[in-house]
């Protein structure tokens, strides 16, 4: 009986684990081939091959946008010679939208192969020429609709004689240049440098940060990976942890340009050869470093609800980028600070800046930060001439608005608490307890917390709406006060913009409700002449000549036609806000600046 019973086990186990191996066998799988034979001609050649995959046709998507660049680009308008294999045979493979083919699969193992133009020069593209080739996944890989969750591998064949591989995507050992992503969203999240560039390294917290540096730059390898750690090691501390045990920083090194984007345990800068040569071009780096990094807990894991999983077709909306980005140009000043970058009152200058950028932009009475937010996909990258007029960048909105709720928090907690211990608690409650992004009013509720009171009238007037705050009230907690230079001045302002670039005075921009506006001056208008005699420069050079209330005889070529318009010229209004201690700060201000500044002794 035992021995028939054992056999009966057995049997079973047989056929379990027969069970095991087929439905193994039957998971649908996905690997990419990335090769760039011939790189002076800007392509990129990728092989997919997809196997499991059930059903009569299998659709292909290529993203239209980039996490973090909140743009549809449509990156399926750089695609070419797509075809398809199944089964070993070649099958129809037929486009049916702007970014997704559609093919005759009939359930066969299918291979896929096309090639992407990459020849935009950004940290949102992709690029590759005869120097090196940098990958921007979105823009390059396609997934098999409502796939996007499956694990895949990636093998990176670089062009002959380049020899380096950098990528944030874990190794796949035995196997060189390929990798593994455990989903889509891992993979497109993954930005890779190919070439031979140079890979510096760093530790924080214990952790490994290279450094892959494309082109030459005027930089001291030894500073720069101290202080590029020493600015790493400050952010940590705002959040208390390091969600990684790898970073990538990706650095170009380029003739013209800029900029950054952030990456689930990656980032790429972009910067110019000469930037590390000067103490204000040095700083500048070091900022754009605190910017993206601060990014790995801010976005890339404490997010807005709407920012994860993304939806790749299409735009992801939400109110809330001046939070994601503002709040990380503001902690970005604020590491610099910290970690003793900046004194005291060159950081003070800073914020003063931004508070007058914000008070003087005529799109901050038109646009809230939470409409710039929303409004992200058709105006912040598609700036116009009338843009300064209508919209308010959430970048340095947010910043401000960051810097008002820290004052809060402070004032709110008589000292003892600050931003960070808000952005510490919504971190843990959303991206650590509960896996997802927050909503308006949950992001509300955990600064709420620390301030001890409601912020309703804040978020109703100053981010849903277009309110002025009272910065220097703001700023008295922690004995800071905020003076208008401009205050008691009676300057003219003649409120345009002219360029020179074509040897001509020609109009860019026209401020609203200020004297051009007024006197009907417009965009494109050449100016010929002013009061009767021939104009050869930008007019605003001249203006501190006049007197508020001269009026201004202009002389403009209007798409051919003479036009003569009398300008009369109105009082600058704009501000210039000029931050500076209190002589003799209250104990209640000694102990707010300590909690917010966190100065490393």
């Amino acid at each position: 009986m035992l021995q028939k019973n054992l056999a009966k086990v057995a049997g079973l186990l047989v056929v379990l684990a027969f069970a095991i191996v087929t439905q193994a066998a039957a998971a649908p799988s996905i690997s990419y081939r990335l090769s760039m034979p011939e790189p002076h001609t800007h392509y990129f050649e990728v092989e997919m091959s997809l196997s499991g995959f059930k059903g009569k046709t299998l659709d292909l998507t290529m993203p239209v946008w980039a996490p973090g660049s909140y743009l549809v680009r449509e990156f399926a308008k750089n695609v070419e010679g797509f075809e398809a294999f199944a089964g070993g045979n070649r099958v129809a493979a037929d486009k049916i939208d702007k970014n997704t083919w559609r093919i005759a699969s009939g359930g066969k193992d299918v291979t896929v192969k096309y090639r992407v133009y990459a020849f935009e020069v950004s940290v949102r593209t992709s690029f590759i020429d005869a120097s090196h080739g940098y990958v921007n996944g979105t823009s390059v890989f396609m997934y098999p609709e409502g796939n996007k969750n499956l694990p895949s591998t990636l093998t990176v064949v670089p062009f002959k004689g380049w020899k380096t591989v950098s990528t944030g995507l874990p190794k796949v050992e035995g196997q060189p240049f390929t990798y593994r992503a455990p989903d889509y969203d891992v993979l497109a999240d993954a930005p890779i440098e190919i070439g031979n560039h140079q890979v510096f390294s760093f530790k924080t917290n214990g952790v490994l940060h290279e450094v892959a540096m494309y082109g030459d730059g005027n930089y001291d390898p030894k500073r720069l990976m101290a202080d590029m750690q020493k600015v790493t090691e400050t952010a940590v501390k705002v959040f208390g942890e390091l969600p990684v045990n790898y970073y990538l920083f990706i650095v170009q090194n380029l003739e013209r340009g800029g900029g950054g984007l952030e990456h689930l345990n990656s980032t790429t800068l972009q910067t110019t050869r000469t930037t590390y040569g000067t103490e204000r071009g040095y700083k500048g780096f070091l900022n754009l470093v605190a910017h993206e990094y601060f990014h790995l807990w801010n976005v890339k894991r404490l997010r807005p609800i709407a920012l994860g999983p993304f939806d790749y077709d299409q735009e992801n909306y939400t109110n809330m980028l001046w939070v994601s980005e503002g709040f990380t140009s503001y902690y970005a000043d604020l590491i610099l600070r910290r970690a003793g970058y900046t004194s005291d009152s060159d950081y003070l200058e800073k914020l003063a800046a931004g508070i007058t950028s914000v008070a003087n932009s005529p799109g901050n009475k038109a646009m809230s930060p939470a409409e710039s937010s929303f409004n992200a996909w058709i105006k912040q990258y598609r700036p116009d001439e009338n843009s300064y007029n209508t919209n308010i960048s959430y970048y340095t909105s947010g910043g401000v608005l960051g810097l008002l709720l820290d004052m809060e928090i402070l004032k709110g907690s008589n000292g003892k608490s600050s931003l960070d211990d808000a952005m510490r608690y919504l971190y843990d409650q959303y991206y650590k307890k509960k896996g997802r992004g927050f909503t308006d009013k949950e992001f509300q509720q955990g600064v709420e917390k620390f301030v001890g009171h409601s912020l309703e009238s804040f978020f109703r007037d100053f981010v849903y709406n277009t309110k002025t705050p009272d910065y220097s009230a703001y700023l008295t907690t922690v004995g800071v006060t905020l003076t208008d230079v401009n205050k008691n001045q009676n300057e003219p302002f003649l409120g345009a913009g002219i360029s020179t670039a074509t040897g001509k005075p020609v109009v860019t921009s026209v401020i609203r409700n200020g004297s051009a506006w007024q006197g009907g001056l417009n965009v494109n208008d050449e100016i010929i002449a002013v009061n009767g005699y021939r104009l050869s420069d930008d007019l605003n050079k001249s203006i501190p000549a006049y007197a508020v209330g001269d009026v201004l005889e202009l002389v403009v070529n209007r798409s051919g036609q003479i036009l003569v318009l009398p300008i009369k010229l109105l009082k600058n209004e704009t501000v210039k806000y000029v931050a500076s201690r209190v002589p003799t700060p209250t104990e209640a201000q000694k102990a707010a600046n300590a909690t917010w500044l966190h100065l490393q002794k």
